[in-house]
């Protein structure tokens, strides 16, 4: 109560700024979960062109432009009025990974608005949108993925492998997978190839850091069995580069023809079959594996925090796959599947977005960490 009146009694500024303190990156994770419900929604075999469901991804995705902007200027005022606390979120490595999420809330905001934001704004305006957002989450994302791993290495301190860690390096995934859509909007020839095979290259480097962190993560939950509770629901953050990787290449494979020279163009088709089918196979064997122990977790007393937006923009990854190869194949199999995990992830959202809300409205989730 003292502590209230005392709050009270600052001007207006001051307490916004006290109120964003503790306000970590983690907090982009809500923007990527809001904007992947939009996108993934957009993308749905059949049900995706009637019309009610366009304007409700349209509004999801307003929804998560709103929260950008909001997220954005809190986390100036973070940075403006408590340094200390910044700095100190760098030096920690269970929070120097989660700036990749500024990345992928740019990107992942800018493809939504690109995808189904064009049906409020017109074509110009989210073309013009979505430039600015990849470019900016392209370059943050490169910079986190050079950057957090030299902390980690230079600086950290850390004696088992964690999920978290992807998060550092997946934001070009999302780069290489939201490229391709501005690739027919560049000019014919040079650029265009630039910015595919650019795309691309991002796609590999994602994936070999992905494939030299994963082994780790697998060995520390073998070895030392399940994470903490709390920690629990991060076991979904390996869904991400799996689902997006199946994403990117299908992408870049649709992008292709026409613009990489024959016969080359037809080898990315071939590709995006043959990496994306297997890997999407793994990610459904990594989905069972996470929801069981999170399911263990949960019976032992597990909380809410923020950790469960975890439950969203990787499962979204694997519908976005699900869907591409869906349309590559289709497979009625791989329509149902995109369905399927589509409806997990919108269920996941609403409860995890009203538990959120709840935690803002109380100060829980503003509080410092204990």
């Amino acid at each position: 109560m003292v502590f209230a009146a005392r709050s009270l009694a600052l001007p207006a500024p001051r307490r916004r700024a006290t109120a964003v303190r503790h306000l970590g990156p983690n907090w982009y994770a809500a923007v990527m979960g809001t904007a992947i419900v939009a996108t993934a929604g957009a993308g749905l075999p059949g049900p995706a062109q009637e019309a009610w469901l366009r304007t409700v991804c349209a509004a999801v995705w307003a929804l998560s432009s709103a929260l950008l902007l909001a997220l954005l200027g809190a986390r100036a005022l973070h940075w403006t009025h408590h340094r200390d606390q910044a700095r100190a979120h760098l030096l920690d490595p269970a929070m120097a990974p989660f700036y990749g999420c500024l990345a992928m809330a740019l990107l992942a905001v800018g493809g939504a608005t690109l995808v189904v934001g064009r049906d409020w704004l017109g074509a110009g305006p989210a073309l013009a949108v979505d430039t600015v957002l990849f470019t900016a989450g392209t370059a943050v994302g490169l910079v986190v993925a050079v950057a957090v791993p030299y902390l980690m290495v230079a600086r950290h301190r850390m004696e088992q492998a964690s999920p978290v860690w992807l998060l550092a390096v997946v934001a070009p995934m999302v780069s290489a997978a939201q490229g391709p859509l501005l690739v027919p909007h560049l000019p014919a020839g040079q650029p265009r190839e630039t910015l595919l095979l650019a795309c691309f290259a991002m796609f590999g480097l994602s994936l070999l850091a992905t494939l030299a962190l994963l082994p780790a993560i697998l060995a520390r939950l073998i070895t030392a069995g399940p994470p903490p509770l709390p920690q629990t629901p991060a076991l979904f953050l390996v869904l991400g580069p799996l689902g997006q990787s199946a994403t990117a290449v299908a992408a870049v494979a649709n992008a292709a023809t026409g613009v990489v020279p024959a016969p080359h163009d037809r080898g990315f088709g071939v590709f995006a079959l043959l990496y994306g089918v297997p890997v999407l196979g793994f990610a459904l064997l990594w989905l069972g594996l996470s929801a069981a122990l999170v399911v263990r977790a949960r019976r032992h007393g597990m909380g809410f925090g923020m950790t469960w937006w975890a439950f969203t923009f990787p499962v979204g990854t694997c519908v976005t796959g699900a869907e591409a190869l869906a349309r590559r194949t289709g497979l009625v199999a791989l329509d149902g599947l995109a369905i399927g995990l589509y409806l997990l992830l919108v269920a996941a959202w609403a409860v995890i977005a009203l538990r959120t809300g709840r935690g803002l409205v109380s100060g829980r989730l503003l509080a410092a960490p204990r």
